[in-house]
């Protein structure tokens, strides 16, 4: 039988095809009950352009709990900001085979809201 784990990165694994024939950069997602994970990964998939996770030091200042849509929106605002520091604006969306709904969601929408295009 097949994982819960194996069946989502099996999911990824056609997306994250479609976008490396795309050649854009990517923004990913990772998602745990108690954190969640964004980058911006090259066009070839060697480089993490940018980077944000409720493990950092500032933004744990300013949540309570890593693990809720709250947390997700301030990490999707962080991640924007940083790309669009490097001069990114457009990127694909990778949410690596998590249901685009909660978090997921809110870290997309917040990102978008803060200028990042996809």
């Amino acid at each position: 039988m097949i994982s819960k784990k194996e069946a989502r990165l099996r999911r990824a694994r056609k997306t994250r095809a479609k976008i490396a024939e795309l050649k854009v950069p990517r923004l990913t997602v990772h998602r745990t009950n108690c954190h969640i994970y964004a980058q911006v990964i090259s066009g070839t998939g060697n480089r993490v352009l940018a980077a944000a996770s409720t493990l950092e030091k500032e933004v744990r200042g300013q949540i309570a709990n890593g693990g809720n849509v709250e947390a997700a929106r301030l990490i999707g605002k962080l991640i924007a900001e940083r790309a669009l520091s490097k001069g990114l604006t457009s990127v694909a969306f990778d949410r690596s085979g998590f249901k685009y709904h909660g978090r997921v969601k809110a870290l997309a929408e917040a990102a978008r809201e803060a200028g990042l295009k996809f």
